[in-house]
């Protein structure tokens, strides 16, 4: 199975450099939809419902102080992935790849995963949380937008 680092390689080998944040925000709609899309994980790693958004921790500390990243940055693997996960992540790329961060970021803000961890942490909108976004919650939610498109 590939890792969040695995992923967040193979994003950057595509699109580019990029800040952190978006990086984070992309990983977090590939697992999303890639969860609904495939039922199953697109790695084993969890997001936390950090004030910007969703954050995979174990990728975070990957990229810890810096804002912009470059491919090579992030030490992974992105031949781990198979066609199904690389389908994912593309689908997501070529649909989502050219928002800003904070576009992202405030997507995220609006959608009920982060929304509901954030309120299970009961923290105000600047505060910290390391409160996991529930798998169970992302699924709903994923499953929905993809039931909503007619693509399920």
């Amino acid at each position: 199975m590939a890792h969040v680092n695995d992923v967040a390689a193979y994003i950057l080998a595509k699109l580019g450099d990029m800040t952190a944040m978006k990086l984070q925000k992309l990983c977090y709609y590939a697992y999303g939809y890639h969860l609904a899309w495939e039922g199953r994980h697109l790695f084993p790693e969890h997001f936390e419902a950090w004030a910007n958004g969703p954050v995979a921790p174990a990728l975070y500390n990957r990229h810890r102080g810096r804002f912009q990243l470059s491919a090579g940055d992030i030490t992974g693997d992105p031949t781990v992935l198979d066609d199904g996960e690389r389908e994912s992540i593309d689908i997501v790329l070529d649909n989502l790849g050219k928002l800003s961060a904070h576009d992202l970021s405030d997507m995220t803000h609006r959608e009920p995963p982060w929304v509901q961890a954030r309120k299970r942490a009961n923290v105000g909108a600047l505060e910290r949380s390391s409160m996991p976004l529930d798998d169970d919650e992302i699924y709903e939610f994923f499953d929905a937008l993809v039931s909503a498109d007619g693509q399920q």
